[in-house]
């Protein structure tokens, strides 16, 4: 059977090749009024970086700053999605009153202990990101006063899965405003100041 088919040519792996990564290049500039998927991270064509519920914080926070990223979903055991970590959750209050109340050092706190679990996650559906316009994302972030949200696609069976996200430091940058601090009150400022000149 396999004697039919003639085997392809093969060739050395030359030295330093890298591999084919999936890439999403966003728009660098855009307006309020833009499709909405032109500020939304498209996790079909771009890894999303995660860790597990159980991951020291610590450890997740260098795993944050080697990505040079400000999120990481975070998975349980069946790799089903537990919840978010930002580096606000890192850097803010959260691991202070986890010692408050729990005892211990830094380096117990693990990702679960800080983290925005699953419960706690409001998310946007696709079908309404794909008609939505950038104003739309920044209004809706703005009103539940976070720095991310989730986009799902939601199956016959209603179950849903993450297909995408928004971070409003990634927003502000695309719509030209000098995002100088990770403060969420100042981010919408600084967008407003773009808007109010623009």
């Amino acid at each position: 059977m396999i004697k039919e088919y003639t085997p392809l040519k093969s060739f050395p792996l030359k030295v330093g090749s890298s591999f084919s990564r999936p890439v999403q290049v966003l728009p660098e500039q855009v307006k309020l009024n833009d499709p909405a998927t032109n500020v939304m991270t498209d996790l079909s064509r771009v890894s999303v970086v995660s860790t597990h519920a159980r991951t020291s914080m610590d450890m997740a926070n260098a795993k944050m700053i080697r990505y040079g990223i400000r999120m990481l979903l975070v998975l349980d055991d069946n790799e089903q999605l537990a919840g978010l970590l930002t580096a606000t959750d890192v850097l803010g209050e959260k691991p202070m009153r986890f010692l408050q109340n729990m005892g211990g050092t830094h380096a117990d706190i693990m990702v679960r202990d800080i983290m925005t679990t699953q419960r706690e996650l409001e998310v946007m559906k696709i079908d309404d990101v794909q008609h939505a316009k950038v104003g739309q994302i920044v209004a809706t972030l703005k009103k539940s006063n976070r720095q991310h949200a989730l986009v799902v696609a939601e199956g016959a069976d209603g179950r849903q899965t993450v297909c995408g996200l928004f971070s409003i430091t990634q927003i502000a940058r695309q719509l030209g405003a000098q995002v100088h601090s990770f403060e969420l009150a100042r981010t919408f400022a600084e967008i407003e100041a773009v808007i109010a000149h623009g």
